[in-house]
């Protein structure tokens, strides 16, 4: 393609204009549509929007298991036969050490994941009361997944000062009933709009690998953009042993690299998030993906490891962007080991020994016992 094609398709991102499912499928696999130039017209709207800033994630499960949900994709679903330790909600003084942890290591935002199909009333409040004392005690944003959510349980958290609601779509309408049959797309979307109605900002996203088709993976990309979605997570799917999807499409870092333009394209105000799977399926290319995207996780993922913090703060730095956090990580950088020496924390594999990945199991959860296990919330 011309100079001309890339410079039209970052105009119509500032100018937030659609784009044709025709050119969007050009984007994820014409031949004639080059990588480089398409990351420059994705990052000429990343830019306007965000600056040179990556904002920096940490998410923790404050519960791991216990879920009466099918999701194919996941460890901790009833269906799921993978090897982690399952343990009931945290306790307070957990959750707050785990905030501290997150604010001291950087992060912009904590983001909190509760198992299960959604909460009671009753948990919902206990929910308001952590997010008030984190709030407290740190000035850092909350995020947290609870499951589906109506409208009065929204209400009660944003009246706490949460400031996003994650429920990721994960697929599309059309291949949802191909990865979960215990709720359906529609509940998904009903949480989503319960929490926009309560003026809590939207994080939702998807992951790419369970055998959806460029069609797909459009759908959602257009659908979040109608949501107006604030922050958009970007998952490419870690297949774990004992789960129902236990192998991924082949996943090339081209091809996931031209994802994340797509979503920018077509929601070029998001927080974008190249989120897990990152350092398994962009491999050496990880650092391209910082120009369509503003944002990403630190410190690993729900169940499964990820890069240690030293290498991912060094890899922002290092291409020249900025890192937003509420604290001076000049610091903390230069306390880190040196990555190259590999003892500098959580480690990946590559995509030759994904099969070899285990789940990531928390140190709190050796506190479980068997009566706290049948803890209902």
């Amino acid at each position: 393609m011309n100079p001309e094609y890339y410079a039209r398709l970052a105009e119509a991102g500032l100018d937030g204009q659609d784009l044709p499912d025709e050119t969007c499928r050009e984007i994820l696999r014409s031949p004639d549509i080059e990588l480089l130039p398409l990351l420059a017209a994705a990052y000429t709207i990343r830019k306007r929007f965000w600056g040179n800033d990556v904002t920096v994630h940490i998410i923790n499960n404050a519960q791991n298991g216990h879920c009466p949900e099918d999701c194919h994709y996941c460890a901790q679903a009833k269906s799921s036969q993978a090897d982690i330790l399952e343990y009931p909600l945290k306790t307070d003084e957990e959750i707050f050490a785990e905030a501290q942890n997150a604010y001291e290591s950087g992060a912009f935002r904590y983001c909190m994941v509760f198992a299960g199909r959604g909460p009671s009333k009753k948990r919902v409040e206990h929910l308001a009361r952590l997010v008030r004392e984190i709030k407290s005690r740190y000035p850092i944003e909350i995020c947290v997944s609870t499951g589906l959510l109506d409208k009065g349980k929204a209400d009660i958290l944003k009246d706490a000062g949460l400031d996003r609601l994650n429920h990721n779509l994960n697929t599309s309408e059309d291949n949802y009933p191909n990865i979960c049959t215990t709720h359906t797309y529609q509940d998904r979307i009903n949480t989503l709009t319960a929490a926009r109605q309560a003026g809590v900002q939207l994080c939702s996203g998807l992951i790419i690998g369970m055998g959806e088709q460029d069609t797909d993976i459009i759908e959602i990309a257009k659908t979040l953009r109608g949501l107006k979605a604030e922050s958009i997570p970007v998952n490419f799917l870690i297949p774990i042993e004992g789960t129902a999807i236990t192998q991924n499409a082949a996943l090339t870092p081209d091809y996931c690299l031209r994802v994340l333009c797509l979503f920018r394209f077509l929601n070029p105000s998001a927080e974008i998030r190249m989120a897990a799977g990152r350092e398994v399926h962009l491999r050496s290319m990880e650092v391209l993906g910082l120009y369509p995207a503003s944002s990403l996780f630190l410190q690993g993922y729900l169940n499964t490891k990820g890069s240690s913090r030293g290498k991912t703060l060094r890899m922002i730095r290092d291409a020249g962007f900025q890192i937003r956090s509420a604290q001076n990580l000049d610091e903390l950088i230069e306390k880190e080991e040196n990555p190259e020496t590999g003892e500098d924390g959580l480690s990946f594999p590559g995509m030759k020994d994904i099969q070899d990945l285990r789940p990531y199991r928390p140190q709190s959860a050796e506190r479980t016992s068997s009566a706290a296990r049948d803890k209902c919330c």
